[in-house]
């Protein structure tokens, strides 16, 4: 215990309790505020804008995360509660700057569903890319769903005949068509909305959710990409309180430094049996001693789905090869 200006009681690391803090859902981050919504669904339903408390560290707090609130939660105008908690995610999607970037940044929390949106034309399509999103849905515990928008100019066909041995669910979309297939894959369910600028993300979010006033942009005709309009992530719930979509901004790269093969091959429940028994100790599935081929060839899983599965893992960057050159921003 220290004498000194701020008094002789000795230090503690014991941190409060907080036990009359107040739960809430972030819904977007703005410059070191967030803004937490409080009792959904109830007549006293509002939104809080909210600091982190200082004795939350480094935690970092994200779209998605259920947190603990204290302070003024009222939701007045020019009012600020504070972030004391997180609670624990039940899911995090993650991704890396390239494959050797060790630095790994959670995007968005507590997501169940990734909808990766992909134009079929206008820009082209980059299946790497698509590759790459499923990857980090895999290693995220969320189940993955194939938005394919503007059939209109382009034939989904080609493209759905490549995930189909992945059995991956999918909707195909066009301009000012209806969207009640989607509204039933978004239902009841936390989805993040992923993909690079141009596809019609932002598009899709202001029809399902008509206030969302989400930016639009078009593509640029020298690169064919789109331009950023979505800076940062924002989570709105559906009409009818039927689910929540986050949509985030668009990407043109998605590093997966983080991801380990065998989280990979856990979504492939058919080929995992086969690795278990009769593959070496930490094999990367790419090389000639995998015992996969032997299992394809008894019969024991399609060849479709190994090949799949393989081009999956070549795109981890994790040693093998990569088919078509492809890297990190194809």
């Amino acid at each position: 215990m220290r004498p000194g200006r701020r008094g002789s009681r000795p230090r503690t690391r014991r941190r409060p309790a907080h036990a009359d803090a107040v739960p809430g859902m972030v819904t977007a981050v703005d410059r070191g505020r967030y803004r937490c919504l409080v009792e959904p669904g109830t007549p006293d339903e509002r939104a809080v804008t909210a600091m982190r408390a200082r004795e939350l560290g480094r935690k970092g707090v994200v779209v998605g995360d259920r947190v603990a609130l204290v302070g003024d939660t009222s939701g007045d105008p020019d009012t600020l509660a504070r972030i004391v908690r997180v609670e624990p995610r039940a899911s995090a999607l993650r991704r890396t700057a390239d494959d050797t970037d060790p630095f790994e940044r959670i995007i968005v929390a507590n997501a169940d569903q990734m909808a990766i949106v992909t134009a079929l034309a206008d820009p082209e399509p980059r299946p790497r890319l698509i590759d790459r999103c499923l990857v980090a849905a895999y290693d995220a515990g969320m189940a993955p769903l194939l938005c394919l928008t503007k059939s209109d100019l382009a034939d989904p066909g080609p493209l759905l005949e490549i995930y189909a041995p992945l059995g991956v669910p999918y909707v195909v979309t066009h301009r000012g068509g209806e969207l009640d297939e989607l509204r039933g894959h978004l239902a009841g369910r936390v989805s993040v909305l992923v993909g690079h600028s141009g596809v019609g993300k932002s598009t899709l979010v202001n029809a399902l959710v008509p206030d969302a006033e989400r930016a639009v942009s078009q593509v640029n005709a020298v690169t064919g990409r789109g331009r950023h309009t979505s800076s940062s992530a924002i989570a709105l719930e559906l009409p009818g309180g039927d689910g929540w979509i986050i949509d985030t901004p668009g990407v043109r790269s998605f590093g997966l430094a983080h991801v380990r093969p065998e989280r990979v091959i856990e979504a492939f429940d058919d080929l995992a049996e086969g690795a278990a028994e009769r593959c070496p100790p930490h094999c990367g599935h790419l090389s000639e001693d995998c015992g996969l081929d032997g299992w394809v060839a008894d019969g024991r899983a399609g060849r479709a789905r190994l090949d799949s599965l393989r081009r999956l893992l070549g795109n981890l960057g994790s040693g093998g090869p990569v088919p078509d050159g492809a890297s990190a921003r194809d």
